[in-house]
């Protein structure tokens, strides 16, 4: 109805502009939305107000011609103009059956537009630093990413999903150095394990592998590894030491068994994290390695360009970035006085080549904990040419696990961290997914590990797809009294349906495409989850207080028609979020 709102008004205003009542510029979109107040109607726009200075009318005049230019709709019971210029729809209450026609059609498709068609959106998002398994706090951007990424398809988007694999750098360096350190101790050395090394269970056991494979070839005397490096913590700088320790390692092993450590680590891990967020639901379309920038030299051509364009200078021996220059609050080093490239020179190269591969818009799913990096890169890009917008930053606020009262450490380097798949296999994919969904991306999350297991009305998604599972068992009982349903006599007797239970019902199912439209554009995946429990909450009610199956065939068909809508609706919604409808529960 929204959508079909928005057409008539549009086609009014060509007909002032066909006129000469209104300017042909500037063409606004035309906005239609749900009237909050059901005393100003079902629906309002603001266009007049939008449009009367540009038109040098005033805009209650304005909103008169657009009302008088209005197309005839049967749909239309009665058009109002309010305030300063509002024009108010009140709805015919026939039109709003409409709705379980259009579900019952359109099935899996309904909620789904074109109004993204021609737009080439690249999302990338977790691409956590492969240096270890994915923890509880990587699963929300992961959930975050992929259903802002269904939601983009759903409106007719062209969705290009990416990891972006941080397989080069000083981290990648300290993995390899932790894992040769527990090789050592599998060949039988004994050395102390830096302070700011990898810990956990999966570097021993990618040790463990390694030993297998190539017995004693990698390994060396403890004291020729420890011989002159300076102190580590407490004594000492950890930082100073675990590059001397990475240092030790390339020149003890040499160029061909370190890569060969190095890529024991990034192969391992990486093939964990490829098997976790597949079994939870995430797949991509690529997943882009930051080595093979620097293979391609595209990060020494990226800043090749910054240079030309008189972004870059020297200073204290190392290459800075003027992003002030862009509204940073301070430039940045793009190359080390030791000559080495930083992580925000590959990030600069990696988004010129998104940029240069066509897309429309970059969408990046970022930590928190990363927002001040944002303005930097925006800075590069447009230092780049290229438009700020093109641009997004979606930041996604921590995500904190309790058991009980307990709340669980995350930290990768300790090692002490709950993991995604333990969080998946404790409390299911399809809890999991829903509930880092629940809350906007920027507010800080609880996971209460207790109400994700529980199976009670508190648990949001126990109750959305309790709703599925009930309407599924109302047809399985349809079938037990050996009635089958007449969809065409219950789409003749939709006006049957006058319980305000019903009449609720149908304003919820015709909310879902414009719920679908606004979390893409709003970039809100949480608008979903809201919504879908809302339409849980209305059947619920319905089923508690109304039969459905009835000895009146045609007021049993039509309800049968309202809660099969509703069961699709809710199964379309929960699709997106890449959660089970379930037939029973």
């Amino acid at each position: 109805m929204q959508e079909r709102l928005q057409k008539l008004v549009g086609q009014a205003l060509t007909r002032l502009r066909e006129q000469g009542g209104l300017p042909s510029e500037p063409n606004v979109p035309v906005r239609v939305d749900r009237a909050r107040d059901p005393s100003h109607g079902d629906f309002a726009t603001n266009i007049a107000l939008v449009l009367a200075k540009p038109a040098g009318i005033p805009p209650r005049q304005l909103a008169e011609k657009i009302v008088q230019a209005l197309p005839a709709d049967s749909a239309v019971r009665q058009v109002e103009i309010a305030g300063p210029g509002f024009i108010n729809f009140f709805i015919d209450p026939a039109a709003q059956f409409e709705i379980i026609g259009r579900i019952l059609e359109e099935g899996e498709r309904f909620g789904r537009s074109e109004t993204g068609r021609g737009q080439k959106i690249h999302i990338e998002f977790v691409s956590a630093n492969p240096t270890g398994p994915l923890h509880v706090g990587h699963g929300r951007g992961a959930a975050y990413g992929a259903t802002l990424a269904n939601l983009l398809e759903a409106i007719g988007c062209e969705v290009h999903r990416e990891y972006y694999v941080n397989d080069a750098g000083r981290q990648m360096d300290i993995l390899a150095a932790s894992i040769w350190l527990r090789y050592l101790e599998c060949r039988g050395e004994s050395l102390p394990f830096p302070q700011n090394a990898y810990r956990g269970d999966y570097i021993r056991e990618i040790a463990q592998d390694l030993a297998g494979r190539v017995g004693d070839r990698y390994s060396q005397p403890a004291a020729e590894v420890l011989q002159d490096l300076p102190p580590d913590a407490p004594e000492g700088d950890k930082e100073v030491y675990i590059d001397a320790l990475v240092d030790r390692a390339k020149a003890l092993l040499g160029q061909e068994a370190y890569a060969a450590v190095f890529r024991a680590g990034l192969e391992a891990i990486l093939a964990d994290i490829r098997e976790d967020l597949e079994a939870f639901g995430v797949g991509y379309d690529e997943w882009f390695s930051e080595r093979s920038l620097v293979r391609s030299n595209r990060v020494e051509e990226a800043l090749a360009r910054l240079k030309e364009a008189g972004y870059l200078y020297p200073r204290d021996g190392a290459v800075w970035f003027a992003s002030t220059r862009f509204g940073d609050e301070k430039d940045r080093v793009v190359v080390r006085d030791n000559g080495q490239m930083t992580y925000f020179a590959s990030d600069i190269a990696y988004h010129l080549d998104k940029r240069e591969r066509g897309f429309d818009y970059s969408i990046d799913v970022w930590g928190a904990d990363h927002h001040g990096y944002v303005p930097r890169l925006k800075a590069a890009m447009e230092a780049l040419g290229s438009r700020p917008e093109r641009l997004e930053v979606r930041l996604v606020q921590f995500a904190s696990l309790y058991r009980g009262k307990e709340k669980l450490s995350m930290s990768t380097r300790a090692g002490e961290f709950v993991t995604l798949r333990q969080l998946r296999e404790e409390v299911g994919k399809d809890a999991a997914r829903f509930f880092y969904c629940m809350r906007k991306a920027e507010q800080h999350l609880d996971f209460d590990l207790e109400l994700a297991v529980s199976r009670s009305n508190d648990n949001p998604v126990y109750y959305v797809q309790y709703a599925h599972a009930r309407v599924c068992s109302v047809f399985k009982q349809l079938q037990e009294k050996g009635w089958a349903r007449d969809v065409a006599r219950g789409q003749g007797n939709l006006s049957r349906l006058e319980e305000a239970h019903e009449q609720a019902l149908l304003t919820a199912l015709a909310r879902y495409p414009e719920v679908i439209e606004r979390c893409a554009r709003q970039r809100e995946p949480h608008q979903l989850t809201h919504y879908l429990r809302e339409l849980a909450g209305e059947f619920h009610t319905y089923y508690n207080a109304h039969t459905f199956l009835v000895e009146d065939a045609d007021l049993r068909d039509a309800r049968l028609n309202l809660i099969d809508a509703v069961r699709r609706t809710i199964a379309n919604g929960l699709k997106i979020l890449d959660v089970s409808a379930p037939e029973s529960m």
